[in-house]
């Protein structure tokens, strides 16, 4: 059985997402021994990355046109190969390889499918933004609880996560975030400090409230806010280097003293995170969000601003690197 299908497509490399990309047409064809055909029914949205993409500037991964985009995606089994026999027709599923999500209809192994409770924007929300937050804070930031934590884009795919995990743990939370909506949301999960950085000096602040006082940080914004918080990190600080949005394609020259002096004396430190490093705790982490989820002890945020099909996907990008998302950017694409 042939299928055909749309995907979006990187066709230049060196302008934006919109301008590089564009929408084509693919025939499938059925699916392999070891393979499953899904229908896509959400794709989540990570701005940076397509950006990063269409610059060629993503470390692990050579862009040569034409490239398939999107990296994450929730939908339902169509059919599957002689060999699959852990999955069937009708089952909700969850993918994450690049090039599988911005798109109809995919094929792929059986082996990347991940077997899910619904094919919901919560879910995917949690696959893998979610994971990639449980896994940092546990095995690069060493989260414990009664600490002075601090989130930057803390209403973001990734940050809300951060947040509540961090709350949940007991924990006193700074959220940076840059809307009075985002505050709002951020008090109302129990944030103890929100920073709104459009409005605030978020240096001066954090100079007068926590100098020397935070326990650990988990930062994906960098620029001036980074040295911001490394200068105010508590003795045996730590600060998670979870991206750096502002940062993405350097413009500035930063002349100052090196980083060393900073954490020597503090006995502090700069940890980086990045989710392929760690896939070996994914599953398991997988595992106990979706239980979290099914108890009502995470509720993970999903952006309410409504894309609908692979027509939406400039704006839904172009929405996420504004900052005008609160959670994670969804589209639909049943």
């Amino acid at each position: 059985m042939m299928k055909e299908t749309r995907k979006i497509v990187i066709q230049e490399i060196g302008k934006s997402f919109r301008e590089c990309t564009a929408i084509v047409s693919e025939t499938l064809g059925p699916p392999g021994p070891d393979e499953v055909l899904i229908r896509n029914h959400f794709a989540g949205v990570n701005g940076v990355y397509d950006q990063m993409m269409c610059l060629d500037r993503v470390e692990h991964t050579k862009v040569i046109p034409p490239a398939d985009t999107g990296v994450e995606a929730v939908g339902v089994i169509e059919t599957r190969g002689a060999d699959v026999a852990e999955f069937a027709p009708g089952d909700t599923v969850a993918t994450m390889n690049v090039g599988t999500a911005y798109r109809d209809w995919q094929v792929c192994k059986s082996a990347d499918v991940i077997s899910i409770p619904a094919a919901t924007p919560e879910v995917l929300a949690l696959i893998p933004s979610g994971v990639s937050a449980l896994v940092a804070l546990e095995q690069v930031a060493g989260m414990t609880t009664g600490e002075t934590v601090c989130v930057t884009a803390a209403c973001g795919g990734l940050g809300n996560v951060l947040s509540q995990l961090a709350v949940n743990a007991g924990n006193h939370v700074i959220g940076v975030c840059g809307s009075d909506e985002k505050a709002a949301w951020l008090e109302s999960i129990g944030v103890a400090r929100v920073i709104q950085y459009r409005r605030e000096d978020a240096a001066a602040i954090l100079a007068g409230e926590y100098c020397d006082k935070l326990d650990l940080v988990m930062d994906s914004v960098g620029g001036p806010l980074f040295d911001a918080l490394v200068e105010n990190l508590a003795p045996l600080g730590r600060l998670v280097v979870c991206g750096y949005t502002s940062d993405r394609v350097p413009t500035e020259k930063v002349r100052q003293e090196r980083i060393y002096s900073k954490l020597y004396w503090k006995a502090a430190s700069i940890r980086g995170y990045m989710n392929y490093r760690f896939a070996a705790h994914a599953a398991d982490a997988r595992e106990r969000l979706l239980a979290m989820l099914a108890a009502g002890e995470i509720k993970p945020l999903v952006d309410g601003r409504q894309f609908v099909g692979l027509e939406a996907i400039g704006d839904a990008v172009e929405h996420l690197l504004n900052g005008e998302n609160i959670g994670k950017v969804v589209v639909d694409l049943r």
